[in-house]
């Protein structure tokens, strides 16, 4: 009776992660950037000591990330870009530590600081990129950074820094709680990344499709429970026959 209570139990705790996992997803179908999470289950055998497992258990995890491109949406704002394809965006995580989005919300602070919409540091060349003073700015397809000196003619462009793009090998990224993309390998840039500007990309996640396998998850929940629910009923007759026959 007790593998029967395990499983279900096990079954239900799981199931709950995997309701999360996919719940996170929808919270997150507006948010700009945002990939969203797979979820899957699978059984695992319990072992004491060697030989056959004694028992299995439910296990929910978190195998991959969809890095499917979420549709462009065009604002017309100069400080606004969308990787073209494959690659991100490479910024200075609140930790200091390099970190990857493909949200491409720009701005520029008082200091002359490019930084992203949540005041994370754009990464350039040689480390965060910081502008000097100018009348225009423009972000070319390459990444390249391009300003107008004060007082300067409006066709006197210079070139000031490259957003680093990256395209990295998706088995190398581990998404962190901030939603951000890191790596433990040192990763470089890629220059035959484009990007578009005026665009934003905005979330890849699917909300019919979400909410269909939260329901689904939902429906194997109350299956897990009845199961918990039928060993405890047959674990109280089994002791109501032992006591009649004692």
């Amino acid at each position: 009776m007790d593998k029967a209570l395990y499983l279900g139990m096990s079954s239900a705790k799981h199931n709950m992660l995997g309701q999360s996992i996919r719940s996170n997803n929808l919270a997150n179908a507006s948010t700009n950037g945002f990939r969203s999470d797979f979820e899957q289950a699978r059984s695992m055998g319990v072992y004491y000591g060697d030989g056959h497992p004694t028992r299995a258990f439910a296990l929910t995890e978190n195998p991959q990330i969809n890095y499917t491109a979420g549709p462009l949406v065009q604002t017309g704002r100069d400080l606004d870009i969308a990787v073209k394809g494959d690659g991100f965006i490479a910024v200075q995580g609140k930790d200091g530590r390099e970190a990857y989005t493909r949200l491409g919300s720009l701005s520029i602070n008082e200091f002359g600081e490019l930084s992203t919409g949540s005041g994370l540091p754009v990464m350039g060349s040689s480390g965060p990129i910081v502008l000097p003073n100018y009348a225009k700015v423009e972000i070319g397809v390459d990444g390249i950074i391009s300003v107008v000196a004060q007082g300067a003619p409006p066709d006197a462009l210079t070139e000031v820094d490259t957003i680093k793009l990256i395209n990295p090998d998706y088995s190398e990224l581990k998404k962190g709680a901030d939603g951000l993309l890191y790596s433990d390998n040192e990763q470089f840039a890629d220059v035959d990344i484009r990007v578009v500007s005026g665009f934003i990309e905005s979330s890849n996640v699917n909300p019919i499709e979400e909410l269909t396998r939260i329901l689904t998850l939902s429906r194997q929940y109350e299956m897990s429970v009845k199961v918990m629910q039928t060993a405890q009923e047959n674990s109280e007759s089994s002791a109501q026959l032992l006591q009649i026959n004692g």
